[in-house]
């Protein structure tokens, strides 16, 4: 039983959230500020939201098909991985306009920066240019991960893994970087891929179907990784557990069933897809795309809690304030971001942004 109600229907607080297009003044500002960040995957802009107010305050421009984000912890740099251009894009904190781009050895998709900030890994996937068995086209045997240093903003190796990466994440200890192999590689996609941050090379592999994505990660009381918490994709409507020191899968969790009139077409690539773990370690929290709810569970236990509906549908990514108070969750089928009270698990307002919004992080503006 869970001990806080899931309302069916939502909380959806529309009255006075407007599409703000008033230009983003850093000036007027005093430092630093909290932002969210909210990438559009079907466009080739970026929003910025006031988490005070839930108003789009700004915009980067310029960027088609973003896919990952991260950023730096003084807010000097946001890096974003761009589909359309193959490159990883520095953005300048202040200006917000692009200050390099730095090609990548494929086509990328999520992008983690290391604890130190010496390091950002970005997931390549393999691109889709095999003609061998033309007109059918194929995508190639390998992608990887690419290394980027910091200091230079060079890429600095390209780590081969067969069928691509589609989502990585640095482990809190920043030894290992776990990263899921691209769905779209057919049998060579059911993996999770663990390379060693100080080798830069695979360390192990475990078999996993469908491939694991998106993911969070626990922490043990001295740093190290405890448990990966990864959506497996397709029509399952939760998430697996594996434990990091067995290298095992150790369980799967589902959401809720809710009544099929009330379930929402959620589309490709998943039922549930979004999950991050609180800083205090002591909460999970998790999409249904299928439920149109944000789940949470209590750890280390792994039990549900409760659950706030969502009137936004298709979230997709989630991201949580520093203070561990509240949830944003993109809304990809209806253009729109969810912001959810932790401790009450209700949705408290809803902000229109661009098309498909995708990947979220907060940012503190330089």
């Amino acid at each position: 039983m869970t001990n806080k109600k899931v309302v069916r229907g939502g909380l959806a607080v529309l009255g006075g959230i407007v599409l703000c297009a008033v230009s983003f003044s850093l000036l007027a500002a005093p430092s630093p500020k909290l932002r969210i960040i909210q990438t559009n995957s079907a466009g080739d802009n970026i929003h910025i939201i006031d988490p005070v107010t839930n108003k789009v305050v700004g915009e980067i421009k310029g960027i088609e098909a973003s896919h990952g984000i991260a950023v730096a912890r003084d807010g000097s740099r946001i890096y974003i991985s761009e589909e359309a251009t193959r490159t990883l894009d520095v953005i300048d904190g202040k200006t917000l306009i692009v200050t390099k781009r730095i090609p990548l050895s494929g086509v990328p998709n999520l992008v983690a920066l290391s604890p130190d900030e010496r390091r950002i890994y970005v997931a390549i996937l393999p691109p889709w240019d095999d003609l061998s068995h033309f007109p059918q086209i194929r995508a190639e045997a390998s992608g990887g991960v690419d290394v980027i240093d910091t200091g230079s903003l060079q890429d600095i190796k390209a780590i081969s893994i067969k069928g691509g990466i589609h989502d990585l994440y640095v482990t809190p200890d920043g030894k290992y970087v776990v990263g899921g192999v691209s769905r779209s590689a057919g049998s060579e996609g059911n993996l999770m891929s663990v390379v060693d941050t100080r080798t830069n090379e695979v360390a192990w592999t475990l078999a996993m179907k469908p491939s694991p994505s998106p993911m969070a990660i626990s922490a043990n009381p001295d740093g190290s990784t405890k448990w990966v918490f990864a959506q497996v994709g397709g029509e399952f409507n939760g998430f697996a557990v594996v434990d990091f020191a067995t290298r095992e899968e150790v369980k799967r969790i589902k959401h809720p069933d809710i009544a099929p009139e009330q379930q929402n077409h959620f589309g490709p690539p998943s039922a549930s897809h979004g999950i991050l773990v609180t800083s205090d370690q002591k909460t999970l929290l998790v999409n249904s795309r299928m439920n149109s709810t944000l789940y949470e569970y209590s750890l280390p236990d792994i039990k549900l809690v409760g659950g706030a509906p969502l009137g936004g549908k298709g979230a997709s990514w989630l991201t949580i304030t520093p203070d561990g108070k509240t949830a944003y969750v993109a809304n990809e089928q209806s253009n729109d971001v969810s912001v959810v009270d932790i401790k009450s698990m209700k949705e408290t307002a809803r902000v229109p942004v661009g098309f498909s919004p995708a990947r979220n992080i907060t940012w503190m503006v330089p």
